[in-house]
């Protein structure tokens, strides 16, 4: 028996009617209770980890890592030549030639003639010479190099020539050039052209050669023209090849000019160097020594950026 039926059976029709109204509101609040209960309770997102942040001391640990060897390895070069100076009284030591550095340095773009000009006039007409003959070199090298590369014929016909032309010094070339220029400074740029033109070829051709067949496949079946197949396919992909010949080329013309300027003479590092010991200045010429590995670290170093930029996989 219901509830209605029974409350209509004890106290009449009102009574039924009031006491189903009353069921009907209590299942309404079971089921609203009931719904509160399931809902999931809104709470706010409880906090992550804290991120471990490096102490101070790990920071110190860290720099101490990376530039603590190197100082050592400065070190026992600066100690092995104070002891060398210290056998030999003509060897000027490390604080002598840092103090013949300190003046050298304090105006070093004077000029008192063609040949007595300060170590920066040197520094740059070396570095002219180097960006004019490096660069003829890598306009004739690297379009050289994708000939080669690419078309076997042109490969079969200039590999003897240059496997015979490679291996001579570059300062055999030296006097070519001045025969031919008449003059030092063009015969020095001609040796730069000569030994930095090499690397270029050589890698530019290795990478064209390394491209995957299936590429020049579907450019074939394109249609694509030689051009096309050169700016959209070979060049990203001979990319890297061509800046590490870059890179080897540079570095081997820094090399050269010296070794061209004390024969030829003029203003340039390597003249100064020379000219240099003559005057039996020898602490000039370690200090010179020292301005050549910083110049071409700096010219290594830039390179190697621009082959970040331009290359993947380039660490």
């Amino acid at each position: 028996m219901t509830t209605a039926t029974l409350a209509q059976a004890l106290e009449g029709p009102a009574a039924a009617a009031e006491m189903e109204s009353g069921a009907r509101n209590a299942a309404h609040v079971a089921r609203d209770g009931a719904a509160a209960t399931e809902a999931p309770v809104a709470t706010s997102p409880a906090p992550g980890p804290v991120a471990n942040r490096p102490s101070i001391g790990e920071y110190f640990g860290s720099f101490m890592r990376v530039v603590l060897p190197p100082l050592i390895g400065l070190g026992l070069v600066v100690g092995l030549w104070a002891l060398v100076a210290m056998k030999s009284s003509d060897f000027p030591g490390p604080a002598k030639t840092l103090e013949a550095a300190i003046v050298l340095f304090s105006d070093p773009f004077y000029s008192n003639g063609p040949n007595d000009q300060g170590i920066g006039w040197n520094i740059l007409s070396s570095l002219k010479r180097v960006a004019v003959g490096f660069g003829v070199a890598a306009l004739v090298g690297i379009p050289l190099g994708f000939i080669i590369g690419r078309f076997a014929f042109m490969n079969s016909m200039l590999a003897p020539i240059i496997s015979l032309l490679r291996p001579v010094s570059p300062l055999a070339w030296l006097p070519i050039g001045l025969m031919v220029f008449k003059a030092a400074d063009p015969a020095s740029t001609w040796t730069i052209f000569i030994c930095s033109i090499w690397p270029m070829i050589l890698n530019t051709a290795q990478g064209v050669q390394r491209v995957p067949q299936d590429y020049l496949n579907v450019a074939r079946v394109l249609n694509l023209s030689e051009f096309r197949i050169i700016t959209k396919i070979l060049f990203p992909s001979v990319l890297p090849y061509m800046l590490t010949g870059i890179r080897l080329s540079i570095g081997t013309a820094w090399l050269v000019i010296v070794a061209a300027e004390m024969l030829t003479g003029g203003v340039g590092i390597g003249f100064w160097v020379w000219d240099e010991w003559n005057n039996l200045k020898v602490e000039h010429i370690l200090i010179a020594i020292f301005v050549i590995g910083i110049v071409g670290l700096l010219l290594e170093y830039l390179l190697l950026l621009i082959a970040r930029r331009f290359s993947y996989g380039v660490n």
